[in-house]
């Protein structure tokens, strides 16, 4: 491709001028390694209108906040592994916010030539399988607002992607249970009938009552959730965690990580305080109160005390519910792991798993390519067969 033509696309693009045909041009030339020095130079002469003062990431962030026509500022991605840090490039930047562009915008262009290559895989989304008292299911994702099922007198209504309870006319009968759960790459939002707001991760579980009563509010999760517990001094809120941990609460805002694949269950405390039971010694329980900051950490596989991190990183336990992947300090395992349940595939590795970091943070709105692209450009390859991710 001709440089004239690559500083057209790219002028085009920062203009929001491209037509149907050069969008799918612009997104060939984002993948294409033989173009990039052409590309960054086309973008480093465009920026010029800036302060030349400031970096090139910065300089570069109001084009592409201008350019994706969206409320959300850029961010910023330095996606690179620590040992390349110095090899960073404004061409990665631009990548992630071109694999943005064609997800945020595609409303804007015909189906025919936004489609996904086949072997891509689309993010994760909003949705859920809600379980009632008697065994039938309902896939939330499917369904449009309103009031989806009348259960003792308890309406379950369905509003922009949350589902809550309204007990106005709920019975003091027998106590029913539902179950929320996420399949992977799904996420969901539910407020319990005591107005407690639950988020639940991909692939994650919870089992609670349609009207709370007695002298306890008691839930169980599987997976990964964050809770905004509704203050009741008279009856206490508690979360059982994979029947290994439980969490007692009057009124706060915590998250539980419970994966069967991770290393621990971690409670981290945001807001308020909550006291965290679970094995010690042996089979004996031990318990700890958390101050917000703190996270408490137990053995997954085996019974272990209670390890507390005084200052835990809430932005990296937090990521996940703000829509962002977050690579500081995370391992490469880690970020597979996370990749399986956001992607709905799974990872294998031919030749072990690589010694490799990483930095930064993504939106998690891109497509499986979007992110191998960044992957790729860190030096690691992959092969992608149907939903089966083969790291080489």
């Amino acid at each position: 491709m001709e440089n004239t033509r690559i500083y057209y696309l790219a002028g085009q693009y920062l203009d929001k001028s491209l037509s149907d045909a050069e969008q799918v041009e612009f997104q060939q030339l984002l993948q294409a390694p033989d173009h990039q020095e052409a590309l960054q130079a086309a973008f480093d002469e465009l920026a010029g209108e800036l302060d030349m003062n400031a970096t090139q990431d910065e300089a570069l962030l109001p084009l592409l906040q201008r350019a994706l026509n969206s409320d959300k500022p850029a961010r910023r991605i330095h996606f690179l592994p620590r040992r390349s840090w110095a090899a960073a490039s404004i061409i990665l930047l631009v990548l992630a916010a071109g694999a943005y562009f064609w997800l945020a915008h595609k409303k804007n262009t015909p189906p025919a030539a936004m489609a996904a290559k086949p072997t891509d895989i689309a993010p994760g989304r909003e949705g859920a399988i809600l379980t009632l008292a008697d065994g039938s299911r309902v896939t939330l994702d499917s369904l449009h607002n309103g009031v989806i099922a009348k259960q003792n007198g308890t309406q379950l209504v369905l509003a922009n992607g949350q589902l809550a309870y309204d007990p106005a006319g709920a019975s003091n009968g027998e106590i029913v249970f539902n179950t929320m759960s996420t399949p992977k790459g799904r996420q969901f939002r539910v407020t319990l009938p005591d107005g407690t707001q639950v988020w639940l991760n991909a692939a994650s579980s919870i089992r609670y009552p349609t009207l709370f009563s007695g002298e306890e509010r008691k839930v169980a999760i599987t997976g990964e959730a964050y809770f905004e517990v509704a203050k009741n001094a008279d009856m206490p809120f508690r979360v059982s965690v994979n029947n290994k941990v439980e969490i007692e609460v009057l009124g706060t805002h915590f998250n539980v990580n419970a994966y069967e694949n991770e290393q621990t269950i971690a409670t981290t405390l945001l807001e308020g305080s909550v006291r965290v039971a679970g094995f010690a010694n042996g089979s004996q329980p031990g318990n700890v109160v958390l101050r917000p900051g703190q996270q408490a950490q137990i053995g997954n596989a085996a019974k272990t005390g209670i390890r507390v991190i005084e200052n835990a990183n809430t932005d990296k336990v937090m990521a996940w519910k703000n829509g962002i992947f977050y690579f500081d300090g995370v391992s490469f395992a880690e970020i597979m792991r996370q990749m399986e349940r956001w992607y709905d595939i799974e990872v294998v590795y031919e030749k072990g798993i690589p010694d490799i970091e990483f930095e930064g943070e993504m939106t998690k709105d891109v497509s499986l390519n979007g992110l191998l692209v960044m992957l790729g450009r860190a030096g690691i390859h992959f092969r992608l067969e149907g939903r089966k991710l083969i790291v080489q």
